[in-house]
């Protein structure tokens, strides 16, 4: 019989065994922050540092080519945020 594109109902002998556990829906799962200091951007956290000179470094970056989006460095063990800015060009 030709598959019409249709969805196909197991039965019989094709069902999952009952007994196993069934599968956790895993789905976005967040993951473990090792550094003390956490690039995030737009409140998400992005990527974690182990130093405040190379998450400010890759906050400037995205800063740069992206102006808009609101970039900071979190410190964890501190609990204080540093707003990473451009300078604003006087002329």
């Amino acid at each position: 019989m030709a598959n019409l594109g249709m969805a196909v109902r197991n039965t019989g002998e094709e069902t999952a065994n009952l007994d196993e556990p069934a599968h956790e829906h895993l789905g976005r799962r967040k993951r473990p922050e090792h550094g003390r200091f956490h690039l995030q951007v737009d409140r998400q956290t992005k990527a974690s540092y182990e130093t405040n000179d190379a998450a400010e470094e890759a906050g400037m970056a995205i800063k740069k080519r992206h102006p808009i989006l609101h970039v900071e460095v979190f410190d964890a063990v501190a609990g204080v945020s540093k707003v990473i800015e451009l300078l604003k060009e006087t002329t």
